[in-house]
């Protein structure tokens, strides 16, 4: 074992020197297009009408490429992944080869899919947008929340040790009840909780453009609120030493304010926050039509319906696009809100 994993810890050195994958740790997969909620900072909703999802035969293709790239685990993000019908039978797929499997959710299916979720998936992430009015108003859903904390209640009661945790995404309708939001998280149960501020730039979540002014604005704080904001997010810093110690906040108190330096940065106030991330040399995110991407909000540069994954991920085109980006420069990563660092030496999960 520690043979295998001191290779994996070189490969992943090589994709970072050559920008050619030797080694993929982590593959966030999209099961299923469409959502049960229909959140206001979210537009995947909006098109459920055209339904796509992953197949069994899919998931089944892609094997060949975990096993040479030493893949550790996969993420089920979306939409909602439990609306695939085959939600469980791809998580026995991977489970098999010993990959472990994440499941982001809105909550809603947890409670009816308790058993199934305890065989085949090793952690959940939960969105909560706030305490239970303004989390039900934001996912525009009644009794969202109540549903959210029966089916972690469920769990939680079946297996006390099973890891659940809460990201929420703070912006414009939620950032004033942030300190609600933390007890929140507190009542129902998880583990921990996370904090991003809204992505309103990217053609991420389903935009077939970039949100225009007036979209951003129903989303993205106010240069008037933003003392507001700066206010709120002190006092938790200073009320909430013991969860930041205890990490049942995920975030350092420094890594907490730039979701204040964010919002400040779109009235230029202060630069963009510095982030050191590299996403596109140690995960891939396939969406629900097979396409595939670098992360998140870049470009799609195949398909793994029309070729193998490890061809689009060590196309040309491919090695080219990570060679060249300069996160420092490039205006997508200079806007995003969600990165990862995942250096050769850590561990996944």
């Amino acid at each position: 074992m520690f043979q295998q994993s001191l290779y994996h810890t070189y490969q992943r050195y090589r994709t970072l020197q050559t920008h050619k994958i030797s080694a993929l740790p982590v593959v966030i997969l999209m099961p299923h297009s469409a959502c049960n909620c229909r959140c206001v900072m979210c537009d995947i909703w909006k098109d459920n009408k055209n339904l796509k999802q992953l197949t069994e035969q899919d998931v089944a293709g892609l094997l060949s490429a975990f096993k040479k790239y030493g893949t550790k685990q996969v993420v089920m993000s979306g939409g909602e992944a439990l609306l695939n019908a085959n939600f469980f039978r791809l998580c026995e797929i991977l489970q098999e080869r010993g990959i472990s499997v994440v499941l982001l959710s809105t909550g809603l299916l947890m409670q009816k899919n308790a058993v199934q979720l305890l065989q085949y998936v090793d952690e959940i992430i939960v969105s909560l947008d706030g305490d239970e009015a303004t989390h039900d108003r934001i996912r525009n859903i009644n009794d969202a929340y109540r549903k959210l904390k029966e089916g972690i209640q469920t769990v939680k009661v079946a297996k006390p040790a099973f890891r659940i945790t809460a990201r929420t995404v703070i912006h414009k309708l939620n950032f004033r009840v942030w300190p609600e939001i933390i007890k929140s998280a507190e009542e129902l149960g998880v583990d921990q909780i996370s904090f991003l501020p809204a992505d309103v730039s990217s053609q991420a979540f389903n935009r077939e453009l970039a949100w225009d002014e007036p979209r951003q604005a129903e989303i993205l704080i106010d240069k008037e609120e933003l003392s507001e904001l700066k206010a709120i997010l002190n006092g938790i810093i200073k009320d909430h030493s013991q969860d930041f110690e205890s990490k049942f906040i995920a975030e350092s108190k420094d890594k907490l304010q730039k979701i204040y330096s964010y919002y400040a940065a779109f009235y230029g106030l202060n630069a963009f926050p510095y982030k050191k991330c590299n996403a596109p040399w140690v995960s891939t995110v396939i969406e629900a039509d097979g396409s595939v991407r670098p992360c998140f909000f870049h470009k799609v540069i195949g398909n793994i319906r029309d070729n193998k994954l490890e061809d689009i991920l060590n196309s040309e085109a491919a090695i080219e696009f990570r060679k060249t980006l300069d996160m420092d420069t490039n205006s997508t990563c200079i806007k995003c809100v969600c990165y990862l660092n995942l250096p050769p030496g850590a561990s996944v999960g």
